[in-house]
């Protein structure tokens, strides 16, 4: 059925915007290393394929009961995705129905995922379930006078660049509020059967426990091994750690040298009234990039509006974007005589695209002035939305989003983002056809394992350029170092990164998202045969 010999990465994502995780899916459909089963909820949402048939199963205004439409390229009819309801995205390779080639055995695969998700309904105490003539999907009392559908099936299976590769998945109903189907529509185009959960079957569970029971009878049909690397169900605010005023060792001490060059970098800077992250997050890099030309602008102010549990910038209310901007960073990059320029913002999430027609603006300017410089754009997600795109189109030589942190600490570490749309917004400039970077700290309570997962995901949406560093805390305001990580472990990351087709990871202590910058773009360029 499946290629068993890859390992399936189970990932719970939290509640997550269907376009997101759709973008998620397609990245990893795309550019994937081994296997995932993505789990998470959606908002409100209704989802369809290009078949459906929308003039008679759907009963409503989608916008006026607060959900969604989206069009997806996937079997069956219209269905509803929605909070209380257990999604799952298994992309997963699967072996050819006759010999070594050819196409995979998409029913046989149907029925492995219905036999899943029927084992585990039976675990969590429904007794007769199952399969109900040629309906798809998962019922209760089937052959009973009552049948009721409880989980829904609607899947892809690739070919071409990603042969017999799937998409898409199931739903099954936990404690979903089933007026959006009762009333709102007619899933899956079956108006002649209701609907269920297993609330209303009577078994009370969590979606923890509902999650746990699914991904182990899922795994077992598809993998030989998995790893779980989930976003924390609960946040916790960690206060535990090392003391502030702990003694860093040696390899963490950055060596500060005030050059002429640094001088005279920081004189341009003032003079154009701009801002470079390197001094507003206290980089410790600052001496060696500044002496050697080089500096990371940060656009659109000085003033964030996340406060993210690691950071030092400034998050009082922001001021409005500089319109003059982009020009004095053109000619700040020109007095440099730099030859690759690394544009950075705060979240600008009080405008109304996140600020990111000012970045694109900003390399703009900076090509028009300097003819052959190259731009890398370190930006914030603008909350997953279409925004970003403007950004997309200016093709930024690289494109730099960071995921920060691992699964498990996102919501501790920067509670108003995402892992699913950090993996889904890197997954989409992929798309675009650009050179995809990301970076993250370790120090924060992460496991070496889960830094190894960070990287499966990260490869499995094709980013090209990783970057890895220690936290350090910047105040006792801040999250707390937990450990200090030998340099050993940068070297091993480095290797398992790379391992796995990342084309360069720059990891150390004192690695920051813009540290060498100019040489992991073009390692991270394919080689060119001569």
């Amino acid at each position: 059925m499946t290629n068993s010999r890859r390992p399936l990465h189970v990932r719970w994502l939290g509640r997550v915007p269907y376009r997101e995780a759709l973008a998620l899916q397609q990245g990893i459909f795309d550019h994937g290393v081994d296997q995932h089963l993505l789990l998470c909820e959606h908002p409100h949402v209704f989802t369809h394929g290009p078949g459906a048939d929308l003039a008679n199963n759907l009963r409503c205004d989608p916008s006026a009961v607060g959900a969604d439409l989206v069009e997806v390229q996937r079997g069956g009819d219209i269905t509803y995705h929605g909070p209380g309801q257990l999604v799952g995205y298994p992309i997963l390779s699967l072996d050819p129905k006759h010999g070594e080639s050819g196409p995979a055995d998409t029913r046989a695969y149907i029925t492995s995922l219905e036999q899943s998700l029927i084992d585990a309904l039976v675990e969590l105490g429904v007794a007769d379930v199952g399969r109900m003539g040629e309906y798809p999907g998962v019922w209760v009392e089937p052959n009973g006078p009552r049948p009721r559908k409880i989980a829904a099936i609607g899947v892809r299976v690739g070919n071409g660049s990603t042969p017999r590769r799937t998409m898409h998945g199931f739903a099954l109903n936990v404690t979903t509020d089933l007026t959006y189907m009762r009333e709102h529509i007619v899933p899956c185009g079956i108006s002649d059967y209701a609907v269920t959960s297993l609330v209303d079957e009577g078994v009370a569970t969590s979606m923890r426990e509902v999650a746990d029971v699914v991904a182990r009878h899922v795994a077992s049909r598809f993998a030989a091994a998995t790893t779980r690397a989930d976003v924390a169900w609960d946040y916790a605010p960690d206060d535990s750690g090392l003391s502030i005023s702990a003694r860093k060792p040696d390899w963490i001490r950055p060596k500060v040298n005030h050059t002429a060059q640094v001088l005279e970098t920081k004189r341009t800077l003032r003079d154009l009234q701009l801002v470079t992250v390197c001094e507003e997050a206290g980089c410790p890099n600052l001496s060696e990039c500044w002496s050697d030309g080089t500096a990371t602008f940060m656009v659109l102010g000085d003033r964030c509006t996340r406060a993210c549990g690691f950071c030092l910038i400034d998050t009082r209310k922001p001021l409005a974007p500089d319109a003059e901007e982009p020009l004095r960073v053109a000619e700040a990059v020109a007095r440099m005589g730099l030859e690759f320029a690394v544009l950075t913002m705060v979240a600008r999430d009080d405008l109304l695209d996140g600020g990111m027609a000012h970045v694109a603006a900003c390399v703009r300017a900076i090509r028009e002035c300097n003819p052959g410089v190259q731009v890398e754009t370190l930006v914030s997600d603008a909350k997953g939305s279409s925004a970003i795109e403007v950004l997309f189109a200016e093709r930024p030589d690289v494109f730099n989003h960071n995921v920060e942190t691992i699964a498990r600490l996102q919501r501790t570490v920067r509670p108003s983002a995402g892992y699913a749309r950090s993996l889904s917004v890197l997954a989409r400039a992929k798309d675009h056809g650009l050179t995809t970077k990301s970076g993250f700290m370790v120090g924060l309570g992460e496991t070496d394992d889960e830094v190894a997962e960070l990287l499966y995901d990260l490869a499995s949406v094709g980013v090209s350029i990783v970057t890895i560093g220690q936290y350090l805390r910047p105040s006792s305001a801040h999250l707390p170092v937990v450990r200090y990580v030998e340099p050993s472990s940068f070297a091993t990351y480095k290797e398992i990164g790379e391992s796995l087709g990342i084309a360069h990871v720059e990891s150390g202590p004192l690695t920051r998202s813009s540290y060498h910058a100019k040489e992991a773009s073009r390692r991270s360029l394919p080689l060119t045969a001569v």
